[in-house]
């Protein structure tokens, strides 16, 4: 379906009072068309109606003219580069953002999530998978280790002891 179509869909939706669908389909767009500074400036006020200042603040947050308390709600919630590198779910160079303001920031949080990994990073291979792990996360990936260790152990104590109840 045409963007335009959509567009007037989406419209229609809001003025129905629809939107949940709405959102949807602006979410769909935004993925779709990810370097548009218009639709991520409608999700984020179709994020507004539902009082979710966090991801309102996530979607404004390449426009000059956006609410500092839902900035400060997104960057509460993405804390840190790489998460909100891969929140912002920008694709291609700075170069292709609208404003120069999109550029800047776009090249901030690219900058802050190179120099965490160690390593340059792009818009189109931004880290997809876990964050890297720091002392909290080497703690919380020995703790689910452990955890498997203690319900294969426990899984084979069931089996084993059936076993053997089968066989008295």
């Amino acid at each position: 379906m045409p963007l335009r179509d959509t567009l007037a869909r989406i419209d229609a939706d809001l003025a129905a009072g629809r939107v949940p669908v709405a959102r949807q389909r602006l979410r769909g767009l935004v993925s779709s068309f990810p370097n548009d500074l218009n639709l991520r400036r409608r999700l984020a006020e179709t994020y507004r109606l539902y009082g979710e200042p966090a991801e309102a603040g996530r979607w404004m947050y390449l426009e000059a003219d956006r609410d500092a308390a839902e900035t400060a709600a997104f960057e509460s919630r993405f804390r840190t580069a790489h998460q909100r590198m891969r929140a912002l779910a920008w694709r291609g160079p700075e170069s292709l953002a609208g404003t120069a303001f999109a550029g800047e920031q776009l090249a901030a949080v690219r900058a802050a999530c190179s120099d965490a990994l160690g390593h340059p990073v792009d818009w189109d291979s931004a880290p997809t998978g876990r964050e890297p792990e720091g002392k909290r996360g080497a703690f919380a990936g020995f703790l689910a280790g452990a955890g498997r260790v203690v319900a294969v152990v426990a899984f084979l104590a069931i089996w084993v002891n059936g076993l053997v109840a089968l066989f008295d």
